[in-house]
């Protein structure tokens, strides 16, 4: 390294949601945060996300409340409507299915309800996903069920710098967001660039990670770290593939990864979510509607088996859709 050059400076998954909430407290006093054990008397939450923030914000702005997501999630609703940003933690992505009724009806629905008077600007931030031995009741990425409500947004990062850009963008953006984190991405302190301060990303705005010519691989969140691998395997043997990160469910950045396929001719879908009923289905049948005529194989899609999360170690790597399984769909698609 020459005089001249510095290293340019990582974080991790937590310091990224950290400092997000940080620059977003700093900058507007109408955002707050609720959940369980996020202040730092309990802690500054289960993963420490929100280490630091009630001492330096007080906890009338960082909340721990009691543990009810009804709770949560109704008392934060009624903030956004009465012109707050709250940000709610649900612990566990399952848990959401406590909340339903307030999520489903009343904060997706408010805005439209209304004729567009009342927006509901309200994040709520969730983390889930297998590998951890977890359990089943503790382990699912529900985001299909999410993406099927009009009126949700949902966000899925796969790096830091992208899970601060992302979650800066929801929580100013005027309608419900749900901020998707994967629980392994925190325990295995996986590092990444950090942004330069302010940093955001729209909402709907896909990003093409790898470049290629042969076949585009479709995914977000976890799957894309595992995809550049596999990929940078394959182009040893001559596969070049391109890699989209959609980032965020819903909004859908369709124009970015349609595009894509219509150069490569080829498509894979991959998701750590159910592959039934899943978020590739959508994008699978997109692909055939806009470009069947184009594509010179079936686009392929990756996920787990329809079955609940496994508790058995040995088990649980069977369930997910690991790198092995990706380069397979991708070599018998350009096969």
């Amino acid at each position: 390294m020459t005089a001249t050059q510095t290293e340019q400076p990582t974080m991790t998954f937590v310091e990224a949601t950290n400092s997000a909430l940080d620059e977003a407290m700093a900058a507007d006093d109408t955002v707050f945060l609720l959940g369980e054990d996020i202040a730092d008397e309990q802690g500054g939450g289960v993963f420490k996300c929100t280490k630091g923030l009630s001492t330096k914000y007080g906890t009338g702005r960082v909340r721990s409340t009691p543990i009810s997501e009804q709770a949560i999630v109704g008392a934060a609703i009624g903030s956004a409507i009465a012109g707050l940003r709250p940000v709610a933690e649900i612990m566990v992505m399952n848990f959401i299915a406590v909340c339903m009724d307030q999520l489903f009806n009343h904060a997706a629905k408010l805005r439209y309800m209304s004729g567009g008077r009342t927006p509901v600007p309200l994040t709520i931030r969730t983390t889930s996903g297998a590998g951890a031995q977890f359990g089943a009741q503790h382990s699912d990425l529900l985001e299909a069920w999410l993406a099927h409500t009009p009126g949700l947004k949902i966000a899925v990062p796969s790096s830091p710098a992208d899970a601060k850009g992302l979650l800066l963008s929801c929580i100013f953006d005027d309608d419900p967001c749900i901020f998707v984190e994967h629980t392994l991405l925190y325990f295995g302190a996986v590092a990444g660039p950090a942004p330069e301060p302010g940093h955001r990303i729209p909402l709907g705005q896909a990003n093409i990670v790898r470049p290629g010519t042969d076949v585009t691989v479709i995914g977000y969140g976890k799957p894309i770290l595992e995809a550049q691998g596999v990929a940078a395997a394959l182009a040893e043997d001559g596969i070049d593939v391109e890699i989209v990160d959609l980032r965020t469910i819903a909004p859908l950045d369709e124009r970015t990864f349609l595009e894509s396929v219509a150069r490569t001719r080829r498509a894979v879908v991959v998701h750590e979510s159910v592959k039934r009923f899943g978020v590739g289905a959508e994008i699978t049948a997109r692909i055939h509607e806009e470009l069947r005529g184009d594509l010179v194989a079936p686009v392929e899609r990756v996920g787990a088996p329809h079955t609940p999360v496994p508790f058995s170690a040995a088990l649980e790597q069977a369930y997910l859709p690991g790198p092995s399984v990706l380069e397979a769909a991708i070599r018998r698609v350009v096969s």
